[in-house]
């Protein structure tokens, strides 16, 4: 799946929030076609489009990993498809 994208690939031009919970959403749907859940993530790498929408990528991202697992979030110039939010995961089974 794309980051914040449907199933289908179409974007949904939204929030941070929205967008940050669609890239959890496909994080754990990728994750079960495995049999993994998230609280198997140990490490996340999280490219924004503007370190500025930290604080409301984090609210939505914390609900998702109480168990607070390693992390990066950098500011990039761009992303891929112009989206603001990509969320990459390592897991362990």
């Amino acid at each position: 799946f794309d980051e914040w994208s449907k199933p289908d690939g179409v974007l949904i031009n939204s929030s941070i929030a929205a967008q940050t919970e669609r890239s959890c959403q496909n994080l754990a749907a990728v994750l079960k076609e495995v049999g993994l859940s998230m609280s198997r993530v140990v490490k996340c790498n999280i490219f924004l489009s503007d370190i500025g929408h930290f604080a409301e990528m984090n609210s939505v991202y914390a609900t998702y990993f109480p168990h607070k697992p390693a992390r990066s979030c950098v500011a990039v110039k761009t992303l891929p498809k112009d989206s603001d939010v990509e969320i990459g995961c390592v897991a362990l089974p």
